[in-house]
C-alpha cells in the first residue's frame, strides 16, 4: 500500500488509463467531470449482489457519483453520467463504513470507486484504525490503472471489476474507451495476483479473492465467450464470475447500434454454457 503516491496521481489527474492530466485539487474537471472532493450518491445495505457477498446482513455498499467510463448504456445513468450525489469527507465516508459494518452488512462494497480511489484508500486506512474488520470491496468497470492498483495492495480484500469486452471497436462504440480490452486485461492479472480466487468463510460468505462480473449484451456472444476463455486460461482456470443476463436498453443505448435489446435468452444459455465448459466457478445472483 503507498497512499502518499495514490494521494498525488489526482493532480494532474492519472487515476485511471485516460489519463486527462486535470488538476482536480484546483477545481479541473477531466473525462469523470469530478472534482477531488468525494460525490456519494448512496449509503446503505445491499441484498441484490452476488449470495457470496450479501450473506445475511447484505452487503455494505457505497456508491460514488461519476465514472471513468462513458458506457452508453449505463444502467446507474442518473449516478455515473448525471452526477447526481452529495460532497463527503473522508471522515464521513470512515464513519459510514463502521456504520455499514455495525448494522451487521457482511462487508463494504464501493460502487465506482476508481477515480477517487485517494479518498477511498485513506478512508480505509481510517476505518481500520477505528476497528473496521470486514473485507473490503472495490467494485469498479474494470478499466483501472496498475500503478493506482499497486497503491492499493494491501487495502482491498475484495476485487469485484466489471470484464465489459475483448472487442476494441465495440469498447469506443460502447465504453468510449478504445483501449479497454488492453487496460482490463492488465488489470484482471493484477488483482489476481494481489488477492488470488476467491475464497469464503464456513457460511459461505466471500473474505478475500477475485470476483468478475460480465454482462452480456445482446449480440455479443462471441465477444463474451473470448472474455471467458481469457479468464480460464489467463488468469485463473478456477475464477469465480457472474455471467449477468440483466441487461435492458438504458441511458444512450439507442445510439449505439446492436444493443437497443435484450439479449435473447439463447445468447444467455450459449454464454452461461461456455463458462461451464471452461471450468469456471458461477457465481449466484
Amino acid at each position: 500500500m503507498d497512499l502518499q503516491t495514490l494521494d498525488g496521481l489526482i493532480g494532474p489527474c492519472r487515476l485511471c488509463p485516460r489519463e486527462c492530466g486535470v488538476d482536480r485539487p484546483a477545481g479541473e474537471v477531466g473525462f469523470c467531470r469530478c472534482g477531488a472532493t468525494p460525490l456519494v450518491g448512496s449509503v446503505g445495505p445491499h441484498f441484490g449482489e452476488e449470495d457470496v457477498l450479501v450473506g445475511r446482513g447484505g452487503s455494505g455498499t457505497i456508491f460514488f457519483t461519476g465514472c471513468n467510463l462513458g458506457c452508453r448504456f449505463c444502467q446507474n445513468w442518473s449516478l455515473s453520467h448525471g452526477l447526481e450525489g452529495s460532497t463527503t469527507s473522508l471522515d464521513d465516508i470512515a464513519h459510514a463504513m463502521t456504520a455499514l459494518a455495525s448494522r451487521g452488512c457482511e462487508n463494504v462494497n464501493f460502487v465506482t470507486p476508481t477515480h477517487f480511489a485517494p479518498a477511498v484508500g485513506r478512508a480505509i486506512e481510517t476505518a481500520r484504525e477505528w476497528g473496521l474488520q470486514v473485507p473490503i470491496v472495490y467494485n469498479c468497470g474494470g478499466y483501472e490503472s496498475l500503478e493506482v492498483l499497486g497503491c492499493l495492495d494491501g487495502l482491498i480484500e475484495i476485487y469485484m471489476p466489471d470484464f465489459k469486452t475483448l472487442d476494441p471497436d465495440f469498447a469506443e462504440r460502447a465504453l468510449l474507451a478504445r483501449d479497454y480490452p488492453e487496460k482490463v486485461a492488465e488489470a484482471l492479472r493484477e488483482m489476481q495476483r494481489q488477492v488470488g480466487d476467491l475464497q469464503t468463510d464456513e457460511r459461505g460468505v466471500a473474505q478475500r479473492g477475485l470476483l468478475v462480473r460480465h454482462l452480456v449484451m445482446p449480440g455479443q456472444v462471441a465477444d463474451s465467450r473470448e472474455c471467458l476463455e481469457f479468464l480460464a486460461e489467463e488468469i485463473s482456470p478456477a475464477a469465480l464470475v457472474n455471467v449477468m443476463g440483466q441487461y435492458r436498453p438504458c441511458g444512450e443505448a439507442d445510439r449505439v447500434e446492436g444493443i437497443y435489446r435484450r439479449p435473447t435468452f439463447d445468447e444467455l444459455a450459449q454464454v452461461r454454457s461456455h463458462a461451464r465448459g471452461l471450468g469456471l466457478r458461477l457465481a449466484r445472483e
